[in-house]
């Protein structure tokens, strides 16, 4: 039988939890009701008080409480409720989490869900679901799903929603996992700009055995590439398209932050790097695009996606960059570079063609790497180069065994 957590503040929002977790128990799961509240006392008695939460990270709350600082209290308790979250999933404890919640409630909750592993259920109801949900799911896969009405009472339309989040929960606990062949994982970045040379690179390493995992390099898809490599599950990174950085740098709208390429240097992972799609940077729609760039050149992806190209004193920057991470990797790694296009549109006779900013570029990693550089008179998306990228990488996975 499953346990599933239910989370949240139970002293304004007790009932509807509780309401849930009667829901959960009809479907024949067991319940953790967790009481992340700092207000009054709990409408509701929970399985595990907000005093025991506290005290899972080392906090002791009642002194928190006697202050009455609610913005301390919340802080504390966002500390404090990943840490006890995350013990009860390692330890089998529980098997799904779902939490019902307005602002406050949805920070807290999904601040815990954070802290559980990829596959993990996690459902949250949330009157914001129906906005922009990246801060409150980070890299996480977690299930958001709207409240419609304020998470405020039972009514007729509160009921509803609340029955069949229970029911989603229980399914998703329920549901068995087909992970298919157990093989090691690859993971590899890719952006449409070069999504032909990820596809002639797939195909050698699966054929070597490997499984591509392929994340999309819109700051948040970078992100969840390094999470994955953090975690110690991947064997090898192909990362050829760092374009992310180009959003670091310049300030567009896709950047990953200054922490990406850190993960495979630290986790001591193989890697294959390419300055690839530094040649541009991601904005929305033309008219968003910051008035001081006015002078620039721009290529217009869709309506919504603008491009910026990066000019030559933006790109030696980047070489530098990219050359500064690669000499933290301790792992086997190699910098490859496709020197007559590192896009589709950077490509000779195309809108983002411009030489200098592209020597700029490749000089400066050449300057400050002291990694193996390997240069190809190839575009990024020639099969010669894409195959290159992936044999070389097999070649550092291999040497890396050695060592």
């Amino acid at each position: 039988m499953s346990t599933i957590a239910v989370i949240g503040t139970l002293d304004s929002k007790g009932l509807e939890h509780a309401f849930v977790a009667a829901e959960i128990r009809k479907r024949g799961h067991e319940v953790l009701l967790i009481d992340l509240g700092t207000g009054g006392d709990p409408v509701v008695t929970p399985d595990i008080t907000r005093y025991e939460v506290a005290a899972a990270a080392g906090l002791d709350l009642q002194p928190l409480l006697d202050r009455h600082d609610r913005g301390e209290c919340v802080v504390a308790m966002s500390q404090a409720a990943p840490v006890l979250l995350e013990k009860l999933a390692r330890v089998a404890k529980i098997h799904g989490v779902i939490s019902l919640g307005g602002g406050g409630g949805t920070a807290l909750a999904t601040a815990a869900m954070r802290a559980l592993p990829l596959g993990f259920p996690k459902l949250m109801v949330s009157t914001l679901a129906s906005g922009n949900t990246a801060h409150y799911l980070g890299t996480k896969d977690i299930a958001m799903m709207p409240a419609i009405v304020d998470v405020a009472g039972l009514n007729r339309v509160s009921r509803m929603v609340f029955t069949r989040a229970a029911a989603a929960i229980c399914a998703m606990v329920e549901a068995p996992l087909e992970t298919g062949e157990s093989k090691p994982i690859i993971a590899a970045s890719m952006f449409g700009n070069t999504t032909e040379c990820i596809d002639h690179a797939k195909q050698v390493l699966e054929e070597a055995g490997y499984e591509v995992l392929v994340f999309h390099a819109t700051g948040t898809g970078g992100k969840a590439m390094e999470d994955l490599i953090a975690s110690g599950m991947v064997s090898g990174v192909l990362d050829v398209t760092t374009t992310e950085w180009a959003d670091e740098l310049v300030g567009g709208t896709l950047s990953a932050g200054p922490t990406r390429l850190d993960a495979a240097a630290k986790a001591g992972i193989p890697a294959v790097i390419a300055p690839g799609c530094l040649d541009m940077v991601n904005f929305g729609a033309r008219e968003t695009v910051p008035a001081k760039f006015n002078d620039r050149q721009f290529y217009i992806h869709n309506p919504q996606v603008t491009l910026m190209r990066t000019n030559a004193e933006e790109c030696a920057q980047l070489g530098k960059i990219l050359a500064e991470k690669a000499k933290t990797y301790t792992a086997p790694v190699t910098v490859m570079i496709p020197a007559k296009a590192i896009s589709i549109i950077s490509a000779e006779g195309q809108a983002f063609h411009d030489p200098d900013a592209d020597k700029a570029l490749f000089d400066a990693i050449h300057q400050h790497c002291t990694a193996p550089i390997i240069t190809l008179t190839e575009t990024i998306n020639s099969p010669i180069f894409a195959k290159a990228a992936a044999k070389q990488l097999l070649r550092n996975i291999e040497l890396a065994g050695k060592l």
